[in-house]
């Protein structure tokens, strides 16, 4: 299933790419998690690491696309725990998920920026996502 998102809302182009281009911020805005390891301090192509969520999960990713200039990029996720016990290959499976996150200025009158998201998995873990994914977009494209 594909699900697509759209937010709009103060905070300028170059501050909501830089929230999505430094992992050590996405805790900041994104409430569900709780903290990020990667394997660069920037987002880049190939850019690898550990969402920890709350309760004890634990998704890796991978970074498959990165576009500083067009503001694009695209990843995967795949859970592998779930209060902290490993889980079995056919829910890590279940549980994967494609993101496609962009940031575009905003046709507000007073500037901003529009941040799109493109959900694609399976259809449970997309409909359950998708209101904390638009709650953290919300956040992103706010100003402080």
């Amino acid at each position: 299933m594909r699900r697509e998102l759209a937010v709009t809302g103060t905070a300028p182009p170059p501050l909501a790419w830089e929230r999505y281009a430094d992992p050590s911020l996405w805790a900041t805005w994104s409430p569900q998690i709780a903290s990020v390891t990667a394997s660069t301090a920037r987002l880049e192509t190939g850019t690898t690491g550990v969402v920890r969520g709350h309760g004890g999960l634990r998704l890796d990713f991978t970074a498959e696309d990165v576009d500083d200039d067009a503001r694009r990029w695209t990843w995967r996720v795949e859970p592998t725990h779930a209060l902290g016990v490993p889980l079995p290959a056919v829910l890590r499976c279940c549980g994967r998920l494609r993101l496609e996150h962009g940031v575009v200025p905003s046709a507000l009158a007073d500037g901003g920026s529009t941040t799109t998201l493109s959900l694609e998995g399976w259809a449970p873990v997309v409909l359950a996502y998708a209101p904390l994914a638009a709650l953290a977009l919300r956040r992103l494209v706010a100003l402080p």
